[in-house]
C-alpha cells in the first residue's frame, strides 16, 4: 500500500517525457549563403526584385531635388512677373513718348538737384561736403526770400508753375497711368495756368486780404479763412476751369456747362481741406511766404481739381463720340 502510495505522490510519475526532435546543424555562413543566392532560397527566388534600401532612397532623393527645382523655377517665374508689372506701372510700354516723358522729368530734376546744391559754388574753395550740404537749405532759403524782395510776382509765378506742373502728373498717375506715359500737352496746360494766373492773382490777393482786415484781433483769423474760402475759392476755381477748357480748344457752351455742374460740388469739396490749412496761413504764416506755404498744399488741391476737370472733359468727349457714331451706324444700316 506504501508503495502505491509513493508512487501516487511521486511527481515524475505523472510527466511525459518530451519527444525529440531532430534536424541538421546549419552553420551560420551556410545560412548566408543560402539568403544571397535566390535560386537557393524558395523565398526570394519568388519575388521578381529585391527591395534594396539605398535604391529607395536614392530614388526620393531624386523626386526632392525635381520637386526643389520645379520650386526655384516657379519662384523665378514669379518674381519675373513682379518685376515686369513693376516695370510696365513705372515705365508703361516702351515707346518713343515714355522715353521722352523720362529724359524730360530726369532733365527737370538733374537741374533742380544741381541748383539747389550749388548755391554756394562761389565759397566752395576749402568747403567740405558736410559743409556744402549744411548751409545748401540756410541759403537756398536765403536766396529765396531775396528773390521775393527784388521779384515777388516772378518767384511765385515760378513757384506755382512746378506746383501746378507736378499736381497733374500726380494726378494723372493716380487715374492709372504709368509714371512716365503722362500726357505732357496735358501737363503743360495746367502748369501755363499755375504760371500765369495763379502765383500773380494770389500775391495781389493776399496783399488785398490784409488791407481788407488790417486789424489784429483774434476774429481776423477765421475772418480771413471765411473771406478765402467763400469768395476767393469760387473766383479761383471758376478760373481754373475756364482756362483749362479754352486751353483745350472747347467751346464757350461746353466749357460754362462744365462749370455749371462743378462750381459746387468742387467747392465743397475744398472745405474739407483749406479751412485747417489756411488757419496756418493767416495766423502764422507771414504775407510774403503765404503763397509757398499754400502752394505745398495746393499740390493735394490741384490733384483734385486736374482730375475732376479732365474726367468732365474726356467723358463730355465719350459722349460726344458716341452720339456721333450713333447716326453714322443707323445710315449703314
Amino acid at each position: 500500500m506504501m508503495t502505491t502510495l509513493n508512487n501516487f505522490l511521486s511527481p515524475t510519475s505523472q510527466l511525459t517525457e518530451p519527444k525529440k526532435h531532430f534536424s541538421l546543424p546549419i552553420s551560420p555562413s551556410h545560412h548566408l549563403f543560402t539568403l544571397s543566392k535566390p535560386f537557393l532560397n524558395p523565398n526570394l527566388a519568388k519575388k521578381g526584385r529585391p527591395f534594396w534600401p539605398s535604391a529607395a532612397v536614392t530614388e526620393d532623393r531624386d523626386v526632392s531635388s525635381t520637386e526643389k527645382t520645379g520650386d526655384q523655377d516657379g519662384e523665378k517665374a514669379s518674381v519675373s512677373r513682379k518685376m515686369e508689372g513693376l516695370k510696365d506701372s513705372v515705365f508703361g510700354a516702351t515707346s518713343s513718348d515714355s522715353l521722352l516723358n523720362a529724359a524730360i522729368v530726369l532733365a527737370a530734376g538733374s537741374l533742380a538737384i544741381t541748383k539747389l546744391l550749388t548755391i554756394d559754388h562761389d565759397y566752395w574753395h576749402g568747403w567740405t561736403l558736410y559743409e556744402v550740404l549744411r548751409y545748401a537749405p540756410e541759403h537756398n532759403w536765403n536766396a529765396y526770400e531775396e528773390a521775393l524782395k527784388t521779384h515777388p510776382v516772378l518767384a511765385k509765378m515760378m513757384i506755382s508753375g512746378i506746383v501746378y506742373s507736378l499736381g497733374d502728373w500726380i494726378a494723372q498717375c493716380y487715374e492709372g497711368k504709368p509714371l512716365f506715359e503722362f500726357d505732357r500737352t496735358r501737363m503743360f496746360r495746367s502748369g501755363l495756368v499755375g504760371f500765369t494766373l495763379h502765383g500773380s492773382l494770389s500775391h495781389y490777393y493776399y496783399q488785398f486780404c490784409e488791407a481788407l482786415f488790417p486789424s489784429k484781433d483774434w476774429w481776423v483769423v477765421p475772418a480771413k479763412v471765411a473771406f478765402d474760402q467763400s469768395v476767393w475759392a469760387a473766383v479761383w476755381n471758376s478760373i481754373y476751369y475756364v482756362a483749362l477748357g479754352f486751353l483745350r480748344l472747347e467751346s464757350p457752351v461746353n466749357i460754362f456747362g462744365e462749370l455749371k455742374s462743378t462750381f459746387w460740388p468742387m467747392l465743397t469739396a475744398g472745405w474739407k481741406l483749406w479751412p485747417f490749412a489756411h488757419l496756418i496761413t493767416y495766423g502764422v504764416i507771414p504775407v510774403e511766404q503765404r503763397l509757398l506755404w499754400v502752394d505745398c498744399v495746393e499740390i493735394i488741391w490741384v490733384t483734385i481739381l486736374s482730375t475732376y476737370s479732365n474726367e468732365k472733359s474726356e467723358m463730355r468727349m465719350s459722349e460726344a463720340s458716341d452720339a456721333e457714331a450713333g447716326p453714322s451706324s443707323n445710315k449703314e444700316k
